[in-house]
């Protein structure tokens, strides 16, 4: 039904801009039961709500002429969740009400408030602007609201979202108590209720929003991406739809800007949107949009509310939106006022799940596809072309001379290949997306499907460092640009971690890691990733074969470093362990005191205080030392200890207490069985009852990151 019950001025307005009849949410307001009552409005996004209200406050501000009144203060005050839906707020009210000469001001954070201050004293019939900047001109006394007829606040849900509640209410507290408040949202959760409680008088409730609040006339779809291919997918996908206009959501102002450059770099006309950008570059931003000067815009949830571009006809979802609602306002960009728009969501693998569920919350409906390949985006440029080709043209004369002169020294043929080279020159050169691999193998079925020709990399990051495979697994696709999918078997050892990747994909994994090494875009770059020599299996046999020579039978001991040495004089560290009483291993027997550090079939040259090792290594003290630490010798008489002080012997001093090591506090004294009272000193302590070592346990230390142990009081 066309618009009924509107001055003359408004209907002639809606006219011009070809309004035929009103969406649900504009029928309603308009219709008696709501004329001069608060209204809540529910309505779907993209649904005219601008519009909406912009009809329903006509009968409090103008006469019944159609025009507005003398200009004294102001009669309305719309206020807006952010600058830039304040901005288009204003400009479609200037259309609407510009017959009836409305004088309209804004009033938004990061524009001149001098500017403002001047433009309210001057005056104004309807002021827009955001809860902060009305706020400070409330209070510095430069907007005056005692005379204000109507209130509406746009999207109200998201403004009490973005922390505004406190500048809404002090905003709402000096406007006069018989004004009319229209309060428009897509959603209303219980925080609007209590608002409008407090600041509405019998408002009448009025919800367009149906079952399914999927909108009608967006078609949702989900691409399934590797983690690393998320920008190929990107560029993809506006190769394929070659949209008007179309704009991308990520979720940070890093990635938006990193998304920006990249679009730019690739030969894409892209413009940024996002919290860091100041006002006067996003006015520019949304104006090269709409004068189609730029053909995208990266952004973040910043723009997902309440703007409006009419070319725009694609959204793409770079990263996975936080909830329901911000899928529904971020899709809602699109699809507007009757026109039809797609939301594509790029979802990695592992985030499956999470998105079926979201969508199911949303109650939308969404079409699983692939990402688009380099043979259908040719395939979709060439109907394009062709369609575009084959269109009537008019001919005019200079034109007619120049395709004369190019026939006379080409050939058609050549003519129309020169123009389908230019035609394809214009436009950025899709990506090559990764091959799927399947996710999962039966374990009896031998190797997983691509992995039976693999090659193996080492990585200098181990249990050490408190590396685990779910640590692990997102540094190597990032690092490398695969997916998890292309990385095999996982091996961590101390200080390494060896993985295999498929031999079809390690050229480009380790040309894609030799460009990410060092670049400081991320904390795991440094790391260093080289390609092993073999496999995990070969090395461990090698290790083996090499042990049994370097400490083969006959061989020698060097005694000074703990260090055993074969036929051949290599010298290799074993790790320390406690020695055997009766050299289990190899070795002579003899007495314990003589300190025997056994090999296998290996000679005795240490005579230290001790028990005798099983193998190579350093046995003298007969406790396990890894820092290889003394704390003396057998020779001590009287129970006098002996400290080692830059490398030599010094005897302590009787009743000197137990001593500080660098500053610490000193530590319960320790009584052996003789009677002797030595120090801890260091990290370990004894003393000797006879033959036998009195061993004082090792001092605990906790581990780096967690709490120290506590120990309950003896």
């Amino acid at each position: 039904m066309p618009f009924k019950n509107l001055p003359e001025t408004l209907q002639h307005a809606l006219k011009a801009r070809e309004y035929d009849k009103p969406t649900a949410v504009q029928a309603a307001v308009i219709e008696n039961d709501a004329d001069g009552r608060d209204l809540i409005v529910s309505a779907q996004t993209g649904s005219g709500k601008t519009v909406a209200f912009g009809l329903a406050m006509s009968p409090q501000i103008l006469e019944d002429t159609g025009k507005m009144p003398f200009l004294v203060e102001p009669l309305a005050l719309i206020i807006a969740p952010t600058r830039e839906l304040a901005l288009q707020v204003s400009r479609e009210l200037s259309w609407l009400y510009a017959d009836a000469g409305a004088q309209i001001a804004t009033c938004v954070g990061g524009m001149d408030a001098s500017k403002e201050r001047r433009s309210l004293r001057k005056g104004a019939h309807i002021i827009v602007g955001t809860p902060g900047r009305l706020r400070d001109h409330l209070e510095r006394g430069a907007l005056d609201l005692a005379k204000l007829r109507v209130t509406v606040l746009d999207e109200a849900d998201e403004m009490l979202d973005m922390g505004f509640r406190d500048d809404l209410e002090e905003i709402l507290d000096a406007t006069p108590d018989d004004r009319r408040t229209l309060l428009f949202s897509a959603t209303m959760p219980k925080q609007i209720v209590s608002l409008a409680k407090r600041y509405q008088n019998d408002a009448m409730r009025i919800s367009t929003v149906g079952e399914d609040r999927g909108h009608g006339d967006i078609s949702y779809e989900v691409i399934t991406v590797a983690p690393a291919d998320t920008e190929n997918a990107v560029v993809n996908l506006l190769r394929y739809h070659e949209a008007e206009s179309a704009m991308l959501f990520c979720g940070t102002r890093d990635a938006v800007r990193r998304l920006h450059a990249s679009l730019v770099e690739r030969g894409f006309s892209a413009v940024a949107l996002s919290g860091e950008h100041t006002q006067a570059e996003r006015n520019q931003a949304m104006q090269a949009l709409r004068n189609k000067r730029a053909r995208v815009c990266v952004a973040t949830d910043v723009a997902a509310r309440g703007l409006d571009l009419p070319t725009l006809s694609l959204v793409i979802h770079v990263e996975i939106p936080r909830d329901p609602e911000a899928l529904q306002h971020r899709s809602g960009r699109t699809g507007r006022a009757g026109r039809k728009g797609t939301a594509v969501i790029i979802a990695p693998y592992q985030r499956r799940k999470r998105v079926e569920r979201m969508l199911r919350d949303a109650k939308v409906r969404a079409e699983w596809k692939d990402s688009p390949s380099r043979e259908d985006i040719i395939a979709k440029d060439n109907e394009r072309m062709m369609s575009g080709l084959l269109e009537p043209i008019e001919i005019d004369e200079e034109d007619r001379k120049m395709a004369e002169l190019l026939l006379e020294k080409k050939t058609p043929e050549e003519i129309a290949v020169a123009l389908v080279q230019a035609h394809r020159a214009k436009m950025p050169a899709p990506e090559k997306m990764l091959d799927k691999v399947q996710q999962s193998q039966p374990r009896d079925s031998g190797p997983r499907a691509g992995f039976e020709d693999t090659v193996w990399y080492s990585m200098n990051v181990g249990h050490n460092q408190r590396a685990d495979a779910r640590w692990i697994l997102p540094v190597l696709c990032r690092r490398g640009h695969i997916t998890k999918n292309e990385i095999g078997a996982i091996r961590i050892n101390g200080d390494t971690t060896l993985f295999e990747v498929p031999r079809k994909v390690s050229a480009k994994f380790m040309e894609a890691v030799t460009k990410s090494h060092g670049s400081g875009n991320d904390d795991t770059d440094d790391i260093e990733i080289s390609q092993f020599n073999g496999t995990p299996r070969e090395a461990a046999k090698r290790r083996g074969r090499d042990g049994g020579r370097e400490g083969g039978r006959g061989g020698g001991r060097d005694s000074d470093r703990g260090r055993s040495s074969g036929r051949d004089g290599r010298k290799y560290s074993s790790r320390p362990t406690y020695g055997n009483k009766h050299g289990r291993d190899g070795g002579r027997d003899g007495p314990r005191d003589e300190g025997k550090r056994g090999g296998r079939g290996g000679e005795d040259s240490s005579e230290r205080g001790g028990y005798k090792g099983r193998g190579g290594g350093d046995r003298s003290t007969g406790v396990r030392n890894d820092k290889k630490r003394d704390f003396g010798d057998r020779s001590a008489r009287d129970g006098d200890f002996k400290k080692r002080e830059g490398g030599s012997f010094k005897k302590r001093e009787e009743g000197s207490g137990f001593k500080k090591r660098d500053g610490a506090n000193g530590s319960k004294k320790t009584e052996s069985k003789s009677g002797a009272k030595p120090a801890l000193t260091g990290k370990l302590s004894g003393s000797f009852d006879g033959d036998k070592p009195v061993v004082a346990k090792k001092m605990k230390r906790p581990h780096r990151g967690k709490r120290p142990i506590q120990r309950k009081p003896k």
